[in-house]
């Protein structure tokens, strides 16, 4: 099953974790067969929220919550179940000084 792994922290904690060490660990999982893609985000202050309510379309600054924890990056992960995908996603560098919210993914019922 995949499973998207959603890196949140603070900004300032997350800039503490080295590029390098991110990208040995994508090296490392997908040698393992576990990784399927990956990206780390911009900083929040360049994201735009897209929202459409009765047909108008809404366009504002910034990530659609104010919160103390910003959504950084993910990667996309192959595992048998969430037990493995949860030991993959401890193992992600910003899991020190954030937290990774695993999520599985789900197919489009486009049969209906």
């Amino acid at each position: 099953m995949k499973y998207a792994c959603l890196v949140y922290g603070d900004e300032g904690a997350l800039a503490t974790i080295n590029d390098r060490e991110c990208a040995a660990y994508g090296q490392e999982i997908t040698a393992s067969g576990h990784y399927q893609s990956g990206q780390p985000l911009m900083p929040v202050a360049t994201a735009t929220t897209v929202r459409v309510r009765q047909g108008k379309v809404s366009v504002t600054d910034g990530p659609f919550a104010e919160t103390r924890e910003q959504l950084a990056g993910f990667y996309l992960i192959e595992a048998r179940d969430l037990n493995e995908a949860i030991r993959i996603a401890s193992e992600i560098p910003p899991a020190r000084v954030g937290s990774i919210e695993i999520r599985p993914l789900r197919e489009l019922d486009v049969e209906s």
